[in-house]
C-alpha cells in the first residue's frame, strides 16, 4: 500500500524548475501529484508520477539530482474534518507526519493526502484498522 514519490533536488534559480518539467515533458511521463518546498540556495520537489522508473532514468540523464521514498496516499472525503479524523489516529498511536501534501480527486468528492511518516508500516496498518482507504501506488499513478 505504498505509492513510489519521487524527489528532484533543484538550485533555486529561474528556468530550473522549467527544465525538470520540460524533461518529464518530452518523456511523456505525467505528474499526478506535487510539493515544493525551498531554502534559500535549493528546492525539493517532490512528485508522484505515472512512470517512476522512467521519471528517475530521464531527470537522472538530464543531470537532476533525484531520490525515490515511499509515501502513502490516503483518500479522505473532501469535508471540513476529514484531516482531523487522520491526525487524530495518528497522534494517538504517536506516529509522526514528516510532511504532507493533497490533491483532490476528479470527481471533486474526495481529497488524496499524501503523507510521510516516521513509521511508515504501522500508519499503514493503524489508518486501515481505522477504517481509512489507503491507496495501493497502481491506483494513485493512474489518476
Amino acid at each position: 500500500m505504498k505509492v513510489e514519490q519521487i524527489s528532484i533536488f533543484l538550485e533555486n534559480k529561474p528556468g530550473t524548475l522549467e527544465n525538470a518539467t520540460r524533461t518529464l515533458r518530452d518523456a511523456g511521463i505525467n505528474i499526478r501529484a506535487l510539493s515544493l518546498a525551498d531554502t534559500s540556495d535549493f528546492g525539493v520537489l517532490r512528485l508522484i508520477v505515472n512512470d517512476v522508473e522512467k521519471a528517475k532514468q530521464v531527470l537522472k540523464e538530464a543531470g537532476f539530482t533525484v531520490g525515490r521514498t515511499s509515501v502513502v496516499a490516503v483518500l479522505v472525503p473532501d469535508r471540513p474534518g476529514g484531516l482531523h479524523g487522520i491526525l487524530e489516529v495518528l497522534s494517538r498511536e504517536k506516529i509522526n507526519v514528516e510532511y504532507m501534501y493533497a490533491f483532490v480527486e476528479r470527481s471533486g468528492e474526495n481529497a488524496i493526502i499524501i503523507f510521510r511518516f516516521n513509521m511508515t508500516d504501522r500508519a499503514i496498518e493503524v489508518l486501515q484498522k481505522s477504517g481509512f482507504n489507503v491507496l495501493p501506488g497502481e491506483k494513485v499513478y493512474s489518476l
